[in-house]
This record gives structure tokens, sequence and C-alpha cells, in this order.
């Protein structure tokens, strides 16, 4: 039995000690991260797609030329920073299972309409207004998890959350191929018109899903699969993980917050940490490899949809072994997996950068640049344990860590990464060596924030003489959930 149960926490987290916690778990599980992993399919499905359009026959159709690809989606990440903090205040006054999927009919919609452009402007301008509907899905998950969730049990969940998006971006690809050999001409639309009708057919009906299960957080849920106790018991187990602070409560917002959030290390580091991190996805984001593989020549279409899907499936395996590690280890500790990705990432440019360097070797790097994608279920979790004290604070520093990365994206890759540059991207191959080792330099000095800070919080702790905090079923009450 203590196998067993040893297997169970290393495979799915900490293991509940009731069986009515169990329950519990088992049925946010389902609802929660068949939702959120649904919906953030959809998102990287409607991203990728974009790349595989432009590499299908976009391009040649819409006469596109130069950094106009480029352009295409800087345009997109400007509509997303510019939709995030309206999106996630919205979150604190509109239900969030209202919000999520109404933006979703809004972003599926648009899918369609993308599938009818007749030149690049209207593409423009639907993935602007794309951009910020889609503003609030990953922070409003990330923020919806650590709301939920204890800490030993985060990480799994948001690897499989952050995989369920890479799964997006390895379904675009080999769909792309697929539609492009079946479905290319008829009714007299090109194959990546195709590709959009699609994408919105499966976007659509997961919104609508999203309407009936989603259940909010725990102090404002009303979800229909969720008895009184099990409510109060969602509420209980998370004060009784994370010790939270009652000015930090979800919905009370006051000017105390903004002397919190500023007057301590967490916002600063946290969003240096994602601003740089993040930046070691350009490899698979701007879809390097499919850019390579057309400019050099010799492959065919659905090869060049086809090939570069392997940086994606290294990305999930990578997401998912570290998810599943860093939830097993007794400290918890983040800070391995971002020296595990700098590492990659330094080591992949390296092979490229060495123009001389067989083909071979080129595609071992390519794949070896998808561990970059293990860094957002990691980092967000290591964020979410951070301020764990504080929820209003764990709101904020997570909001602010995606916008700033968003903030660099928008520029970055037409400075770095243009299509112009493909297929040897040198500069970006020696700025992702630097994003490399600043990514291991910003990861120290959160690791030595964080222990600092416990080892602060130890010494008050002894000083007042406070034991650990431990809630039962038994000992919550209404006035709890109400409190909260």
């Amino acid at each position: 039995m203590l196998t067993w149960r040893a297997v169970r926490k290393f495979v799915w987290g900490d293991v509940p000690e009731t069986r009515a916690e169990q329950i519990l778990l088992l049925k946010i599980d389902w609802f929660i991260l068949s939702y959120c992993c649904l919906m953030y399919f959809t998102i990287y499905l409607d991203t990728s797609n974009v790349a595989n359009a432009y590499v299908s026959g976009m391009k040649e159709e819409l006469h596109m030329y130069g950094t106009q690809y480029n352009k295409l989606n800087t345009i997109w990440t400007c509509g997303y920073i510019i939709g995030m903090i309206p999106n996630n205040l919205m979150l604190q006054v509109v239900s969030p299972r209202i919000w999520f999927p109404s933006t979703q009919i809004v972003w599926g919609v648009l899918t369609f309409c993308a599938s009818t452009v007749k030149n690049i402007n209207q593409l423009y301008a639907i993935r602007f207004i794309q951009g910020v509907a889609e503003a609030s899905a990953f922070i409003g998950t990330h923020y919806v998890l650590g709301s939920w969730y204890k800490t030993g049990e985060l990480g799994k969940r948001s690897g499989i959350f952050t995989s369920s998006g890479l799964i997006g971006t390895l379904f675009s690809g080999v769909l792309q191929a697929a539609v492009y050999q079946n479905l290319n001409g008829v009714s007299g639309r090109s194959g990546w018109r195709w590709l959009f009708i699609i994408d919105g057919v499966i976007t659509l009906p997961i919104a609508l899903y999203g309407f009936l299960v989603f259940p909010n957080v725990p102090s404002t849920t009303t979800a229909f699969y969720l008895s009184e106790e099990e409510r109060r018991l969602a509420v209980a187990r998370i004060q009784a993980d994370k010790k939270l602070n009652a000015k930090g409560a979800h919905g009370q917002l006051s000017w105390d917050l903004v002397r919190r959030v500023l007057g301590r290390w967490r916002w600063y580091g946290c969003s240096l940490l994602f601003l740089v991190s993040g930046e070691c996805e350009s490899f698979g984001s701007n879809n390097l490899m499919g850019l390579w593989l057309k400019a050099v020549g010799g492959y065919t279409v659905e090869e060049v949809d086809y090939y570069p899907s392997g940086v994606t499936a290294f990305g999930i395996v990578s997401t998912l072994v570290c998810a599943t590690w860093t939830d097993s280890t007794r400290s918890r500790a983040r800070w391995p997996v971002l020296v595990w990705i700098s590492v990659a990432v330094i080591v992949a440019s390296i092979c490229i950068v060495v123009w001389s360097s067989p083909t071979g070797l080129k595609f071992f790097a390519y794949y070896l640049a998808g561990a970059s994608y293990t860094g957002q279920a990691t980092t967000f979790t290591w964020a979410n344990q951070i301020c764990a004290d504080d929820d209003q604070e764990r709101a904020i520093v997570l909001a602010s860590m995606n916008m700033w990365n968003n903030a660099v994206n928008a520029w970055w890759p037409l400075i770095f990464y243009p299509a112009t540059d493909a297929p040897k991207f040198r500069k970006g191959m020696w700025a992702m060596i630097g994003t490399g080792v600043a990514t291991l330099m910003v990861t120290f000095f959160v690791w030595y924030m964080e222990q600092r800070e416990k080892r602060s919080r130890l010494v008050l702790e002894e000083d007042d003489g406070d034991g650990d905090v431990k809630i039962s079923e038994k000992d919550v009450d209404v006035e709890t959930v109400s409190a909260t």
C-alpha cells in the first residue's frame, strides 16, 4: 500500500487524507481541467494555425512579403497586452464561468472570419481583436488553478494545462497537412482557409461546455456538481495549505494592495523571471523550424507542416515530466526546471549558429529547444507558490508576469527573428544564448529571495509561537466561506 501511495503521489501530486477530499479533488480535476485544457487547446490551435497557414499557401495568396508575417504576430501580441488588464479586472466583476466562454465565442467567430480575408490588412484587424479576446484565458486559468489546488497538487495541474496548449500546436501541424491533402481546392477554398473553418468548428462547442461546468473560485462557486459541504471543504483546504492572508481575499480590493505589491520583491522578481525566460520559447512561438525548412527548400508542404511538430512533442514530454518531478519532491523546488530550459536553448542555439553543422544536428537542436515550453507551467506554479499567502497579490503578480513578457514579445521577434532572416537566424541564435544566460541569473535571484523570505517567516513564527494551521472538514462552517 505504501508503494502504491508513493506512485500515486509521484504521478498525481499530494494524496488527499480523507475520502471526502478525494471525491472533491476528482470533481475539480475533471470539470476545471477539462474545460481549461480544451479552452487553451483552441487558443494554441488558433495561434499555430496562422504559422502553418503561412507556409501552406497563405503567404502567396495574400501576397505577403518581408516581415509581414512577424508583424501579424506582433499585432496579435499588442491586442493581447491591451486586453490583459481589462480582462483580468472583469474576472473580479463577472463570473469566470460567464467571462471565459464568452470571450472564447468571440475568438471562435473571428477564426471563421479569418477564412474569408482578401488581403493582409483584414487579417491584421482580425488578429488584433482576437488577441484582446484571448488575453484572459492563460493568466485567468493560472489564477483559478491556484485558487483550487494546494501547493503539492498545483505543479502537475499547471503542467497538464500548459501541455494542452502545446497539443493544440502539435495538432495544428498535423491538421494543416491533412487539410492540405484532402480539402485544398474543395468548394473553391484553399487548404489554409479550410484550416480556419475547422478551428472555429472546434472552438464554439467547447465554449458552450464552459458555460455549463466551469465552477468559478471556491469562495463564489455555485457549481451544480458540488454539495454545500464540498464547497466549504474547498475553501478550508486552501486556507489550511496556504494560510491565506485575510487582506488578500478574492474580490476585496483596497489601496493597501498597492503597498503590498510594490513593497515586496515578489512582483519585481517573478515579472522579470517570465519576461526573460518566456523569450526562450521563441524557437517554437515563431515557428523557426518551419521557416528554416521552407527557406532551404527541398521539403514538401506536408513535411514543412509535419516536421516542426517534433519541437512541440518534446515540449509536451518535458513539461509533464518536470511538473511531475517538482510536485513529487519534498521541497517543491521549481528552479531546476529553469536551469534545464536555459541549458537546452543555449546548446540548441550553438548547434544552429555553427551553420556548417550537419542537417541532422540542426533537427536535433530545434527539437531540443522544445524544452523551453516547460518554463510556462513551472514559472507560474512557482509564482503561485511564492504568493500563496496573499490572494490579491497573487492575481496581480501572475497578470504582470504575462503582461511584461508579451510587452517584450511584441517587438522581440521583429528584431531577432524576422522571416527574412531565414534560414540561419544568426542574430536570433545569439540573442537566444544571451536569453538563456539571463534566465539562469534571474532564476538564482528569485530562488535566493524566496529562501530569504522563508527564513524570515520561520523566525517570526518561532518568535510568535505560532504552530501550523490545520483545518479539518469538521472545523469548517458557513461563516468561514462567507468571510472568504
